[in-house]
């Protein structure tokens, strides 16, 4: 750029950097001014210590005053003691903190970093390293020196540097190599970059906008992206090629090709319905194929059948045990869990369901039955055990899944050792958790499902609740009884009404447990919002603000969004800045955090709520506290994690909380649909705070058109066709792949895109 300005200097401090974009503000010493410069741009992953070379421009920010604005950038290791010490404290290499540097600068000097690149088994005569340290220090300088190499690649393909360090750990000296290669397999094998991230570095490397590999995995990220947005399960060929066509800028002739290819190698599979061909991610098919296959082998093995007398006499003994008068349709449920191969138990809030569970639990150890009891997240397991009173554990726990073996221990050669598998919050489990969960259960076991059908379907693809219910192949009992106490909760009422399509009651007694805040202005709602978290709630009601308080949105984005929410309730609840985790994560000890994908090396799964408790800058680990256990991340895995003061709706599902607020805005008008606020709604245990407008929850009420999902899972029950053969090795090894690269919601990464 001709005429620019041209600064030399050592980095002195980071103040701020996006790892999303590269943004960085730093101070920098340069030898020409008095005073540290402030300067601002893209220069990812530089460090203290650092001489770098800037070109750019100065400017006059009206906040901050004079800074200058880099537009290219040189890095130069330092070559001098004192930006030697600060180069190796800045906390790059792992093991290594501003005493050990100090230590390892008074040993060599100048030729300090000629030590660690070229003989660094010198470092053991420095006191107190130890050899565990210098080979994290060797590891750690080879793998700096790879990654700047790999974020000057991108750089020169005008791509974002701050997935350098995922690549580089992917792929290691090979990074730069196998992206050459094949761009598009940073999608598949790379969690949080997905295609548009893969075909920007393409279209740089020139590749054709018609080549074979960039066709494939388009037509592979569509699938996926309308698995993850819309929950469909297959698409129709048509569809299929007008998203692509869109999307890719290609013809049908070269989409029908790439389709083709995918046939050929087994990565998609088609499949006639109707007049129709429906397009398959081959996962999902399997999937799909599989739950048809298992169920109606579960519902051929005949059970041996209780009279009614028995049961009855069941019933009377149960109802004196529990001191419980059980309603006509709970009865019904027992009479139907004591003699069914499979049922299911649905119901809304307040008719019973957990007592009928309990009920049916009871009916089964009298009969000295093995049951297990599941959940499909970790709060909703919690939930059911303490309902219950009784262990139960996630679908991921109670099927082991090994990392290894990129699968579930328990399957059809390892099936589950119980009589009856008992499965809350079944609204919840998408087609390919399904698909594992029913291949662990024995043929000759009882299969017992609970579940809302009313509340939003899975965040994953498929609508498994709802196709099983309308299959006509499984006996299912709906609740419809409200009982007298949940009569006297506001929440329940307002969450029928709501469900039946009436307007809520908004007003009642002062100690009612259900409110409306009607505020118009986004900015004021935010405010609100915070001042009830903050105070109003704790004082009224002595509610920790973190641990009992949930805020939950209808969308991410917008002014009364989770994102925006989550960052102005950080500063409000966890203000203390020096609390900040390194210059790049935007976490803070003490946050309020969720994991939002299944890693199954820690154990932790999507949903899962905890707190950072702890961070060694030394080591460059981040320690969370989740309500059963401890997890140490690395930092290169925080993109795992996002803040949780405020969640979506749809992030919410399975869990409960002690209270929870609710903007609802017509800025929200997109998602404004009746079961989606019926679902937040009833997230709640004692209170909830709605902050909005009567028009947005008018919208909501009105709408109750649900978003059809493409799934072919109902029609393959009720046609009970069994004879379907699966190609069971092949099953596996895809649906393994689909597991480990997962990203939320158990699809392929390349849904997943952070450009």
């Amino acid at each position: 750029m001709v005429g620019m300005d041209i600064l030399k200097g050592i980095i002195e401090r980071i103040v701020f950097e996006n790892e999303e974009n590269g943004f960085t503000i730093a101070r920098l010493n340069s030898p020409t001014h008095d005073e540290l410069v402030t300067i601002v741009g893209n220069i990812a992953s530089v460090n203290a210590g650092e001489s770098v070379l800037l070109q750019g421009f100065w400017v006059d920010n009206p906040t901050y005053g004079q800074q200058f604005k880099i537009e290219k950038y040189e890095t130069v290791l330092p070559a001098t003691i004192v930006g030697l010490r600060k180069y190796l404290g800045s906390g790059m290499i792992r093991g290594i903190g501003p005493v050990m540097a100090n230590r390892i600068v008074d040993k060599f000097g100048l030729e300090t970093l000629d030590v660690i690149e070229k003989s660094p088994d010198q470092l053991n005569k420095v006191e107190g390293i130890g050899s565990a340290r210098v080979s994290m220090v060797k590891e750690a300088w080879e793998a700096q020196r790879e990654i700047k190499n790999v974020m000057i690649f991108l750089q020169a393909h005008n791509v974002s540097t701050s997935h350098a360090t995922k690549i580089y750990k992917t792929y290691r000296n090979d990074s730069i190599m196998l992206v050459r290669e094949n761009p598009y397999r940073l999608a598949n094998d790379i969690y949080g970059i997905g295609f548009k991230t893969a075909d920007t570095i393409a279209q740089k490397l020139g590749v054709e906008k018609n080549a074979p590999n960039r066709v494939k995995a388009g037509l592979k990220y569509v699938l996926s992206q309308k698995a993850d947005s819309s929950g469909h399960v297959f698409l129709y060929r048509q569809e299929l090629i007008g998203v692509c066509q869109e999307i890719l800028e290609l013809s049908p002739d070269d989409i029908d090709l790439g389709i083709a290819s995918l046939i050929g190698e087994e990565e998609v599979i088609i499949e006639k319905i109707g007049d129709d061909e429906a397009i398959y991610l081959a996962p999902f098919y399997y999937c799909e194929v599989g739950i048809n296959n298992t169920l109606n082998e579960i519902l051929s093995v005949n059970r041996s059948s209780l009279t009614g007398q028995f049961i009855n006499q069941a019933i009377s003994q149960i109802e004196s045990k529990l001191s419980i008068h059980l309603a006509v349709g709970q009865q019904q449920a027992i009479h139907t869990a004591a003699n069914a191969k499979a049922m299911i138990l649905t119901g809304g809030p307040g008719t019973g369901k957990t007592t009928t569970t309990i009920g049916m639990i009871c009916l089964f150890e009298m009969l000295n039955q093995k049951i297990v009891l599941a959940a499909p997240t970790g709060r909703a397991a919690k939930r059911l055990s303490e309902m219950t009173q009784r262990e139960a554990k996630t679908i991921h726990r109670l099927l082991e899944f090994s990392p290894q073996g990129m699968g579930f221990k328990r399957n059809r050669e390892n099936p589950l050792e119980a009589d009856v598998v008992i499965v809350d919050e079944m609204s919840m489990v998408d087609l390919v958790l399904m698909n594992s969960l029913i291949k662990a259960i024995p043929p000759d076991a009882v299969l017992i499902l609970i579940g809302d059908v009313d509340q939003l379907p899975s965040v994953g693809a498929g609508n498994v609740l709802k196709d099983l219910i309308s299959c006509g192949r499984i006996e299912v009992v709906e609740l419809t009884e409200i009982f007298r106490q949940a009569q006297e909760s506001m929440i329940i009422i307002n969450a029928h009404r709501i469900n039946s399509g009436k307007f809520p009651q908004l007003s009642g007694l002062d100690d009612r447990n259900f409110f409306f805040i009607e505020e118009e202005d986004p900015d004021l709602a935010t405010e609100k919002i915070c001042g009830l978290v903050k105070d109003r709630l704790p004082t009224h009601y002595n509610y920790h603000p973190m641990d009992d308080i949930q805020v939950l949105c209808p969308m991410r984005k917008s002014t009364v969004g989770s994102e925006n929410l989550n960052t102005l309730l950080q500063d409000v609840l966890n203000g203390d800045a020096s609390n900040q985790i390194g210059n790049r994560s935007g976490f803070r000890i003490n946050d309020k955090v969720m994991q939002i994908r299944n890693n199954y090396d820690l154990d932790v799964f999507n949903g899962d709520i905890g707190r950072i408790t702890n961070f060694s800058r030394i080591d460059k680990i981040v320690e969370v506290t989740f309500p059963e256990k401890t997890v140490n991340y690395d930092m290169l895995d925080l993109s795992e994690l996002v803040l949780s003061y405020a969640t979506t709706i749809h992030k919410s599902q399975g869990s409960e909380y002690t209270a929870v607020v609710i903007p609802l805005m017509t800025q929200h008008y997109m998602m404004l649909q009746r079961n989606l606020v019926y679902t937040g709604i009833t997230r709640a245990k004692n209170l909830v705070v709605i902050v909005g407008t009567k028009r947005a929850m008018a919208l909501a009420i009105r709408n109750n058109k649900v978003v059809q999902r493409n799934t072919n899972l109902a029609n393959r029950l009720a046609i009970a066709d069994a004879n379907l053969e699966i190609k069971l090795d092949y099953e596996e090894l895809l649906i393994g792949d689909l597991y480990m690269n997962s990203g939320s919601n158990f699809l392929p990464s390349s849904s997943v895109d952070q450009v």
